[in-house]
């Protein structure tokens, strides 16, 4: 597990709240995403959500979400677009358990993940040779919180590609269907081409042009595909 961050800082875009970081310590089976049943139709796991402008909260306005689970229980994800003030680098220097210092040193941006938890981190990574310690979530793309996986970073063993994010997103049952009926959301299957290699500022536009639209093509009136 993550070991206990240093300080308390906590680093935040201008665009969304603060939130204090106190550990790096994540169990994905206590993330609780649980309330009275409802019936899904289809899942939308391994999906993106992109916000519609009618989406206004500060923590989602204009972000793109990666879904890593969905089913009649609720959904959980996150944000893939919302890069924090923190590098990598200074991440791994308030994390107590992991002593290597990678030189040069990693300026990798850390991002939010969601507004939930913030103290808590997950990484996204691509196949390792060792998978044990992550979750498959497509053929390409992993989600872990395990401490050995953050402490490849910067080292021989690390993933070809990876993003760490601070917090998570999370839907209770029925919640995230109530939201698409008010046109707060567009969906489309995961790009990880996206998630590793568009820049965090066009990660947004670049999910609208897989569906053939452009930002200036989006009015409040387009609904959910």
């Amino acid at each position: 597990m993550y070991g206990t961050l240093r300080n308390n800082e906590a680093y935040m875009t201008d665009n969304n709240k603060n939130s204090n970081d106190a550990e790096l310590d994540v169990n994905v089976d206590s993330i609780d995403v649980n309330s009275d049943k409802t019936e899904v139709l289809s899942t939308l796991k391994d999906h993106f959500l992109i916000a519609m402008p009618t989406l206004t909260d500060p923590y989602f306005k204009k972000s793109v979400v990666y879904l890593c689970e969905h089913d009649e229980d609720g959904a959980m994800g996150f944000i893939i677009n919302f890069p924090v003030k923190l590098t990598l680098q200074e991440l791994l220097n308030n994390v107590e358990t992991i002593n290597h210092q990678p030189e040069p040193p990693l300026t990798n941006t850390v991002y939010l993940g969601g507004p939930l938890e913030l103290e808590r981190g997950f990484v996204l990574h691509s196949p390792l040779n060792d998978n044990s310690q992550s979750t498959e979530l497509n053929k390409q793309l992993m989600m872990s919180n395990s401490n050995s996986v953050l402490s490849t970073l910067g080292t021989d063993e690390e993933p070809d590609k990876y993003m760490v994010t601070l917090g998570y997103a999370s839907w209770s049952s029925g919640q995230l269907e109530q939201e698409m009926n008010d046109n707060h959301w567009l969906t489309i299957e995961s790009e990880n081409d996206i998630i590793f290699n568009t820049p965090a500022e066009k990660r947004w536009s670049a999910s609208l042009q897989c569906l053939g639209i452009t930002p200036e093509q989006l009015t409040t009136s387009i609904g959910h595909t």
